[in-house]
């Protein structure tokens, strides 16, 4: 993971800001896409992704592979997924730690796993298996939940740093995943960060989210709140982070707001001399 490249500061792809994004170009050093959007493309999606490829970095974020079913992985969503990848040759790739899919059913959202041996001996198997069709770099991502599953044998971190050490994957840090977990299950930040494995830390993702009924809500609908800024400056000092990502999906701002937050990024970096 430390021989990937340096990225710097980037911004998860969203068409409604697509002529902003090209007016200030300068202020993205690359783009992080969802991988969903351009398979079974349109001939105006490929014109799309192929315009996105020739002026910026390409990261492909994939939200579907169901990486955590036990009954295993949907191969032909593999092939596409893996063809789309090859196309764009990124330095690295990224997906979830869950499972989307049970039964033969897609149950629509990214669902937390039981922090037990079955369940990592099953996200194993399948990152494996998607190492025959991608030699791609992956790096997986933490997620938010609102039920701890019963039956754990370890911890969120310490399931977190068996995954990616026994695979030999990256990790995706949502460092806003992180903080709403806290604030929603009461747990301290600096114990889960202090048992994370991190050299294995690639990238950062980042946004605000909302409260309802008394619960944090990661809706990416907001801008970042000061708690996640302050915890990303704690993770960039420790951890060899090659990019951070800016994923705003609701109520979008005007784009001046965004380069904004990508500018307090770039500044976190800096000082920690991770990027320019």
């Amino acid at each position: 993971m430390l021989n990937l490249p340096t990225l710097g500061v980037g911004l998860g792809f969203r068409e409604p800001f697509k002529s902003d994004l090209f007016l200030h170009r300068q202020q993205v050093d690359f783009l992080e896409i969802v991988a969903e959007h351009y398979l079974d493309a349109t001939s105006q999606k490929q014109q799309e992704l192929k315009l996105l490829a020739a002026h910026f970095p390409i990261i492909p974020h994939a939200i579907n592979l169901s990486l955590g079913s036990a009954e295993g992985l949907d191969i032909d969503y593999v092939r596409k997924l893996a063809a789309l990848i090859n196309q764009l040759n990124p330095p690295w790739w990224s997906e979830h730690i869950c499972f989307t899919k049970a039964g033969g059913v897609d149950i629509g959202h990214l669902s937390p796993l039981p922090y037990t041996y079955e369940a990592l001996e099953v996200l194993c198997r399948n990152i494996a298996q998607v190492r025959r069709f991608v030699d791609v770099p992956l790096i997986l991502e933490n997620i938010t939940y609102m039920v701890t599953l019963p039956g754990a044998q370890m911890t969120e971190a310490q399931f977190l740093t068996e995954v990616v050490e026994r695979s030999d994957c990256g990790l995706l840090l949502d460092v806003t995943n992180i903080y709403t977990n806290a604030v929603n299950h009461n747990y301290d930040i600096q114990a889960f960060v202090q048992e994370l494995p991190w050299e294995r830390v690639v990238q950062l993702h980042f946004v605000g989210g909302h409260w309802h009924d008394g619960i944090l809500i990661d809706s990416h609908s907001q801008s970042t709140p000061i708690e996640v800024w302050k915890l990303m400056d704690e993770v960039v000092a420790k951890m060899p982070v090659k990019g951070v990502v800016l994923e705003r999906d609701e109520n979008l701002p005007t784009f001046a707001e965004l380069t904004a937050e990508l500018q307090h990024a770039r500044e976190i970096g800096r000082s920690h001399q991770r990027w320019d």
